[in-house]
C-alpha cells in the first residue's frame, strides 16, 4: 500500500523511515518534506495550512492511508476533509484535536474528567488576568490558548511578570499572532515525562514514554523550545505506573471524548510532571511528539503502519506494542539564535547523501537538498538519534556523530539525558 505523510520536520522523517520498514507498504511519499526526507522518498510541494493544497497531493498521489504529522493541519480540520470523501486517515478531527488546539478546552475537560492538572483559571482579557492573579502563588504559568509550536508556556517568576506575558499574548506581540485566551496555571514541580497512547475512538493503548528537554540551554535554563532532545527507557515509567495512566488518563480521555460526540482516533500524547501529589497533565497533543518520536520509533518492533491501521479501524485493542529492551536517545542540532532569529540556507558538512544505515540516524528536522548538498531551513536543523542496550550508550554514539557534523552557528545540548544518567549513578 502507498501511505502519505503529511509534514516536514524530524518527526516526519522518522515516521517515513519506519513505514518504509512495513513489508505491508509499496513505497511512501511525503508533503512537503524536507532535504532529509527528499533523499529518501519522494516529496510534493503542500501548504500544511491550507486544506485544498493537502487535498491536492492525496487526489493526485490516491494513497491507501494518509497520515498527518503535525498539529497544524489537525487544528484546520484536514482529517475532516478527508473524511468526509471516504478516505483513510490517521489522525484526529478538528473536535477532537481541540484538546491540543485550546488549552483552555483541554483543562475544562480535563476538569469535567476528574483527570489530575494544575488548577488553573482561564482569561479572555487583561482585566479577567488581573482579577485571577491574586489567587495563585509564585512562581505562576502562563499559556496561549491556541498553537504556538512550543513557544506559548512562560514560566512567570512574579505577578507583574505573569500580566506582562499576558499582555503580550493577547496584543500578539509576544508569539506574532494574537490570542483571545489564555490559561493561567498553578506551576507544579517535579520531572516532565511524555506518555503517548494509540486511540481508536474506544480503546486506548499505551506506546510508550520519553523525556523531553525543552529549554534552550544545558541544566534546563533559558527559553522554551520546540524540543532540544529526548530519550525513551522502560525506567522512566513502572508498569503500574502505566496501568493508572491508561486506565485515569488516557482511556479516560477517550471515554470523556466518545461521550460528548467528539471521538478522539490518533496518537494521544500526555505532558505529564511526576509531582509529590502524584502525576498530573500538563497538557495534550493530538500527535506525534517533536524529537520523542525519533527516539521512540528506533525502539518500535511493532510494525508502525499495523499501528495506524489499527487505530483506522478501530481495533487498536487487538495490537501488541512492542518496544526493544534497551534505550533510544534524540540530541538536536539547532542554528545559532534559536529559538529566536536565526539564518537559513547554511551548508550542513558532514552528512550522507543519503539516510544513515548504521546504528545512529540522522533526522531531518529543518533542512533543503540543493544540487546533493544539504543545507539548513529552521531552527531545529537535525536529531541525531540512536538506540542501544542502556541510554549512556546511545547517548555516547549520538554526541560521536554530532563531533561529525558541522554548520555555521550550530549548537545542541551536552547534557540530554542528564536525570536519568544521575540516578543511574
Amino acid at each position: 500500500m502507498k501511505v502519505l505523510v503529511i509534514g516536514g520536520g524530524g518527526r516526519e522523517h522518522a515516521l517515513v523511515w519506519s513505514l518504509q520498514q512495513s513489508p505491508k507498504v509499496s513505497e511512501v511519499v511525503c508533503a512537503p518534506g524536507n532535504g532529509g526526507i527528499a533523499a529518501i522518498a519522494r516529496c510534493l510541494p503542500a501548504d500544511v495550512k491550507d486544506i485544498p493544497s493537502m487535498l491536492a497531493v492525496v487526489e493526485q498521489e490516491q494513497p491507501g492511508m494518509t497520515v498527518i504529522g503535525p498539529e497544524v493541519p489537525l487544528a484546520a480540520g484536514i482529517v475532516d476533509a478527508m473524511q468526509q470523501r471516504g478516505l483513510r486517515v490517521f489522525g484526529p478531527t478538528q473536535a477532537a484535536a481541540q484538546l491540543e488546539s485550546s488549552k483552555a478546552f483541554a483543562k475544562e475537560f480535563m476538569q469535567r474528567r476528574r483527570i489530575p492538572t494544575a488548577h488553573y483559571a482561564v482569561c479572555a482579557s487583561l482585566e479577567e488576568v488581573r482579577k485571577s492573579l491574586p489567587i495563585f502563588h509564585t512562581p505562576l504559568v502562563v499559556k496561549a490558548d491556541g498553537l504556538a509550536a512550543g513557544k506559548g508556556v512562560v514560566i512567570c517568576q512574579t505577578k507583574a511578570e505573569a500580566e506582562e506575558v499576558a499582555a503580550g499574548i493577547f496584543s500578539g506581540s509576544l508569539l506574532g499572532s494574537s490570542d483571545t485566551r489564555l490559561v493561567l496555571e498553578e506551576f507544579l514541580e517535579g520531572e516532565e515525562v511524555s506518555f503517548f497512547a494509540l486511540c481508536d475512538g474506544a480503546h486506548a493503548i499505551p506506546i510508550a514514554a520519553a523525556q523531553d528537554h525543552k529549554r534552550v540551554g544545558e541544566g534546563d535554563t533559558g527559553l522554551n523550545t520546540g524540543g532540544m532532545g529526548a530519550y525513551c527507557t522502560d525506567a522512566l515509567l513502572e508498569p503500574t505506573m502505566v496501568d493508572w495512566l491508561t486506565t485515569h488518563v488516557t482511556q479516560n480521555v477517550v471515554d470523556g471524548m466518545a461521550l460528548e460526540g467528539t471521538p478522539f482516533t490518533g496518537i494521544l500524547f500526555c505532558g505529564l510532571m511526576m509531582t509529590a501529589r502524584g502525576p498530573m497533565v500538563l497538557e495534550f497533543n493530538t500527535r506525534w511528539g517533536d524529537p520523542e518520536t525519533e527516539a521512540i520509533v528506533l525502539r518500535l518492533e511493532t510494525d508502525l503502519f499495523d499501528l495506524f491501521d489499527s487505530a483506522i479501524d478501530g481495533r487498536a485493542n487487538e495490537i501488541a506494542v512492542r518496544l526493544k529492551p534497551g534505550a533510544s536517545a534524540c540530541v538536536i542540532a539547532a542554528s545559532g539564535g534559536y529559538p529566536g532569529s536565526y539564518r537559513s540556507g547554511l551548508k550542513i558538512d558532514g552528512l550522507t547523501p543519503t539516510s544513515d544505515t548504521g546504528a545512529v540516524q540522522v533526522f531531518h528536522a529543518g533542512t533543503s537538498l540543493m544540487d546533493r548538498e544539504f543545507r539548513t531551513a529552521g531552527g531545529r536543523v537535525l536529531a541525531v538519534s540512536a538506540a542501544a542496550d542502556d541510554l549512556k550508550t546511545a547517548l555516547a554514539m549520538v554526541y560521536g556523530r554530532l563531533e561529525s557534523i558541522q554548520f555555521e552557528g550550530m549548537f545542541y545540548r551536552r547534557d540530554i539525558g542528564h536525570r536519568a544518567l544521575a540516578k543511574e549513578g
